[in-house]
């Protein structure tokens, strides 16, 4: 069957959405947690932390080069990475427990494409007026001077908050004074431009053209939150059968009849999302707030109460539509599931912190060369070789003593030295080959392979470490 219209297309076009400005607590909070999510965002990694002589002193730094994580006094090494995966199961199970309690609350005040969409907003609303000026502008079909003028001045901001975005990225990854300069002396490495440009580039096109598309079609998390909330679950809402019938003529015959919503649209006119809340819930609202502050300052002004759109929870439907009080929102937040991921959240951060506070500043792995398992030597006695891996978190050079146990017969050496004892550098894993020796006949003929371990212990401080190995090899 032909289409009967070639040239329809299945997709509409976006239609720009231009909020208008508002006021109140919400907005407040949006503002309040915006300007110290970014304040900390290009700060941060020009903030100093002094950890000594031989240790770099930016307080975050995700040193890449040396494979360590700085956080102002923790220092996360590789093989330590349960710490970074503890956090990522945090900040999971953070999520579960704030989009349970109070639904898409990181959508709409602390996920990084809100956060931007919203200053890219506030200069939008700077330099080309309020929603009626944008809207004007954007139906201007003439491309005069004023109009080129006023794109091109919030374009070019747009692109500076951009290029501090990508900026401020890559500053987390090296010492940002110093890779400051060689940015702009063009010696910085190839690696950080690009970076710089790909982020400076999505930022961009993210936050200044994109904006509500990447939450609607882009973005999954919405899809998964919809499995996270229920009946309890306190989320915006319009309550219709407070508001419902609407109208605008209330000194008209039959207004008595109609209900508290006026039909102004200002909740439809400030929401970035460009949605209709009075539509019921709906995919692509981020229950950012603004729609509530809007119908608030209206109802004030009107003389209703407040609150015809708000937080509030399904659950307290039927007893509100009956005239009843809504339940102690505490009720709805403390219930099994937000008490159980709030447990678990707890638990893993206890959990990290302990193990945190528990960890030694020394460390050792012992790797038995396997090619060949063990030599037996010209006067008959059996070597094996180690490579033993010694771990110095201290912010200076310390000795460290190796010695094995498990059979008083065997004897060790350290290859490149006489002695038992190598200075390892501050901060530094130092690989040291070690070889272990047992003399003829003292390996029962029997034994294919004799438990051992090694011991290290620092000499500064008499810290001690042992790791488990097994010594190869059968008498002759």
């Amino acid at each position: 069957m032909s289409d009967s219209n070639p040239t329809s297309s299945l997709y509409a076009a976006r239609e720009p959405i231009f909020p208008r400005r508002v006021s109140g607590k919400f907005r407040n909070l949006k503002w309040v947690l915006l300007t110290l999510m970014l304040g900390l965002y290009y700060v941060m990694p020009w903030f100093r932390w002094d950890r000594g002589p031989s240790l770099p002193d930016q307080a975050v730094l995700l040193d890449l080069a040396n494979r360590r994580f700085y956080f102002l006094w923790i220092e996360i090494w590789p093989h330590e990475f349960y710490f970074v995966a503890g956090l990522l199961i945090m900040a999971g199970l953070g999520l579960f427990l704030f989009t349970s309690a109070l639904g898409r609350v990181w959508c709409g005040y602390a996920c990084p494409q809100t956060v931007w969409t919203d200053l890219f907003i506030l200069v939008e609303r700077w330099i080309e007026g309020d929603r009626n000026a944008r809207l004007r502008l954007h139906r201007q079909k003439k491309l005069d001077f004023r109009k080129t003028r006023l794109r091109l001045t919030k374009w070019i901001a747009w692109l500076l908050i951009s290029v501090a975005t990508g900026g401020a990225w890559v500053f987390y990854f090296t010492d940002a004074p110093t890779l400051f300069v060689d940015l702009f002396t063009l010696s910085a490495h190839p690696v950080a431009y690009t970076t710089i440009a790909v982020l400076t580039a999505t930022t961009f096109f993210f936050g200044g053209f994109a904006r509500e598309q990447i939450c609607i079609y882009a973005c999954p998390w919405p899809r998964i939150q919809a499995a996270m909330m229920d009946e309890d679950t306190i989320t915006i809402g319009y309550r219709e059968w407070r508001g419902e019938p609407r109208g605008k003529h209330r000194k008209a015959e039959g207004a008595e009849q109609l209900g508290d919503c006026i039909d102004c649209m200002a909740c439809v006119n400030v929401c970035p999302m460009g949605i209709d809340i009075r539509d019921g819930q709906q995919l692509a609202c981020i229950t950012c707030g603004l729609c509530i502050d809007a119908c608030d300052d209206v109802m004030a002004k009107v003389g209703k109460p407040r609150g015809l759109i708000d937080y509030m929870a399904l659950s307290d439907e039927p007893s509100e539509r009956s005239g009843n009080a809504p339940k102690n929102i505490w009720k709805h937040i403390l219930r099994p599931r937000t008490i159980l991921y709030t447990t678990l959240w707890a638990l893993v951060g206890f959990g990290l912190v302990f193990a945190l506070f528990i960890r030694s500043d020394i460390d050792l792995t012992v790797a038995p060369v396997r090619n060949p398992t063990f030599v037996t030597l010209s006067d008959g006695s059996i070597r094996n070789t180690y490579d033993i891996r010694l771990r110095n978190k201290h912010g200076e050079p310390r000795p460290f003593k190796l010695s094995v146990v498990g059979d008083p017969t065997l004897r060790i050496q350290l290859e490149g030295t006489p002695y038992d004892s190598v200075e390892v550098p501050a901060d530094t894993a130092h690989l040291q080959r070690v070889y272990v020796v047992s003399p003829k006949g003292s390996v029962p003929s029997n034994a294919e392979a004799t438990d051992i371990r090694f011991w290290i212990e620092d000499l500064a401080s008499g810290e001690r470490a042992y790791k488990d190995s097994t010594f190869n090899g059968r008498a002759n």
